[in-house]
């Protein structure tokens, strides 16, 4: 496979879009006391599951107090 033919312009905004869901997912996560379920496990499915995993812990993991 060769670098050159990559789309670029295609794939760049979707790798930023994850990054940045990431990011905030895991300073969230930081700065919350309370989750559903343990930090430790949100943390795993932030990093691991892509661009879903922040989703994720959006949607279940945050308990809204």
């Amino acid at each position: 496979m060769e670098w050159d033919s990559v789309p670029w312009l295609l794939i760049l905004p979707v790798l930023i879009i994850q990054l940045l869901l990431v990011v905030v997912a895991l300073i969230d996560l930081l700065r919350v006391k309370n989750t559903n379920g343990s930090k430790w496990m949100w943390a795993i499915i932030i990093i691991l599951i892509s661009i879903i995993g922040p989703v994720i812990y959006f949607i279940v993991g945050r308990r809204n107090e």
